[in-house]
């Protein structure tokens, strides 16, 4: 399995979804949509699979000594390892906003505070990122234009929900500062971490099946 993660870190993924991690620093910025960081994640990794389509890196991995199952891990693999090292930077971006970054700019925010409830909701967004998209192509091992046009529309609904949540009347709390309400903020990132691990792999399991039935 190791050879084939270094097979779609090396071969099969674009650059631009490394230098897309980046995005992830988008949780530094105070008065603008802060989820929309996970969702440019997403948009590099959708040219990885499109830079992949086109060099036919799903005939290639057919013809390798290794299984359909070890093909769409290997997939998977890399995705979350993407969004795993994004979610590194937006939890460090978190802890610098709700320390050292106390400041105006930040405390009159109009919009999400970079917050552990903001934390979990990237990991809801990279969820729906993996059973929308990467779900999605694997039922054809082909088509990637649908389904992310899908994540696009899905994921820009989720992020407009969070963004009004703490403007509805009794859920102030969601958009706590620092290390306000800090009990409520980590449960929540408890259960975005949940949902982000059982949809991705009821995802996986669903795209191995899909995949087991395509004829490459």
């Amino acid at each position: 399995m190791n050879n084939v993660l270094r097979k779609e870190m090396r071969l099969s993924a674009s650059i631009l979804s490394y230098l897309f991690i980046a995005f992830g620093l988008m949780f530094l910025i105070p008065g603008y949509p802060i989820l929309m960081g996970p969702f440019f994640v997403g948009l590099g990794l959708f040219q990885g699979f499109q830079w992949a389509r086109e060099a036919n890196d799903i005939t290639f991995s057919v013809l390798l000594p290794i299984s359909k199952k070890d093909i769409v891990k290997g997939k998977y693999l890399f995705v979350c390892m993407v969004e795993g090292f994004s979610l590194l930077l937006m939890a460090l971006c978190v802890v610098l906003r709700m320390t050292v970054l106390d400041s105006a700019p930040y405390r009159t925010n109009a919009m999400m505070n970079a917050n552990f409830f903001a934390l979990g909701m990237a990991f809801v967004i990279f969820a729906l990122f993996n059973v929308i998209f990467v779900g999605g192509f694997f039922k054809t091992a082909y088509k990637i234009g649908k389904p992310f046009v899908t994540f696009i529309v899905v994921s820009l609904l989720v992020t407009f929900v969070a963004e009004a949540l703490h403007h509805i009347p009794g859920l102030e709390r969601v958009n706590a500062f620092c290390t306000d309400d800090i009990l409520l903020q980590l449960l929540l990132l408890l259960a975005g971490i949940i949902i982000y691990f059982l949809i991705t792999l009821l995802s996986y399991k669903r795209s191995c099946w899909n995949f087991e039935r395509i004829d490459i």
